[in-house]
């Protein structure tokens, strides 16, 4: 039987219809994920753990760039997420003042904006995640505090101090020794890198006959402590501590004898895409998601070290 002209064009008109509503539900919300560096293997557990996490959503896209330690690359990737119209953005700073105004752009341009591990400036921006870096650091001060009697001389070695998360951990530790005969013998900015944290090291024994313990900002800082010292022979005299707690390297040198404690960081990779997914559903999110953090030791390493109080 012959197709009429009408019918046709209902038909043409409800496959059209079909189609449309098809491709949208088959759109796929995009994600831009700007990560400071992949030289920490810290951060590269972080990516791995958001893009665990959006593995479980098959409707998000993750779109990574790293920008390689570099705050301009790390500013144009922004730009770049921004200009192609990603739906959400996860920013994990390298600097918190440089990359605030970016940032902002991208907020104020209604894109939802998660920022991940380190803070900026300021209030433009959808949700901050990540631990009390001031309060782990306190907590690593007053750990040593116990450890050496309440006297002791001290290598501090530091992470970025132009971000936010090495400002804090070097206060809070200072608070965790206050009131004690502990003493900072030296301190150096090793920006994070175990190469770096092992130059600053071979120059503290250099300088000083007796270093009783290293307080590192991050575990690959304090293994490169261990290794400078172990080279110069001096390593079973210093208590190493370090910040990140990552099962393969914080955790694995406590269980080595290398650190003598660890303090959790965690990365948020997680928390991230779950604010990303109910960003996405229309809920509301806190300003300020804290993190919990946990001290691993050779005593309850294996038991999956203590929550911080």
């Amino acid at each position: 039987m012959p197709i009429s002209r009408r019918s046709f064009s209902i038909a043409a008109a409800g496959s059209l219809l079909a189609a449309c509503s098809t491709s949208k539900e088959g759109k796929k919300f995009t994600v831009g994920m700007s990560q400071c560096n992949l030289g920490e293997p810290w951060r590269v557990q972080m990516n791995a753990d958001v893009e665990a996490a959006a593995a479980k959503h098959p409707e998000l896209k993750v779109l990574f760039k790293d920008a390689q330690n570099d705050t301009l690359k790390q500013r144009a990737h922004i730009e770049e997420f921004v200009s192609a119209g990603v739906d959400a953005l996860i920013v994990t700073p390298k600097e918190s003042q440089p990359l605030t105004e970016p940032i902002a752009k991208a907020y104020q341009a209604k894109i939802p904006v998660i920022v991940l591990d380190r803070a900026v400036v300021g209030d433009q921006f959808t949700t901050f995640i990540g631990a009390d870096n001031r309060k782990i650091g306190r907590a690593a001060g007053e750990w040593l505090k116990k450890k050496l009697n309440g006297n002791g001389r001290i290598v501090e070695l530091k992470g970025l101090m132009t971000s936010i998360p090495g400002q804090d951990r070097n206060q809070g530790f200072r608070d965790g020794i206050a009131g004690s005969s502990i003493e900072v013998i030296f301190e150096a900015d090793m920006k994070w890198l175990e190469p770096d944290a092992r130059k600053e090291m071979e120059s503290a024994l250099a300088r000083f006959p007796k270093i009783d313990a290293v307080y590192a900002h991050n575990d690959p800082g304090a293994h490169g402590a261990y290794l400078a010292a172990q080279a110069a022979g001096r390593e079973k005299d210093i208590v190493f501590v370090g910040i990140d707690a990552l099962p393969q390297e914080g955790v694995a040198y406590v269980r080595q004898g290398i650190l003598s404690a660890t303090f959790q960081y965690p990365t948020g990779g997680a928390e991230a895409i779950d604010a990303v997914m109910k960003l996405r559903a229309a809920q509301t999110i806190p300003r300020q998601i804290t993190l919990g953090s946990r001290v691993f030791t050779a005593e309850n390493a294996a038991g999956g070290g203590e929550p911080l109080a």
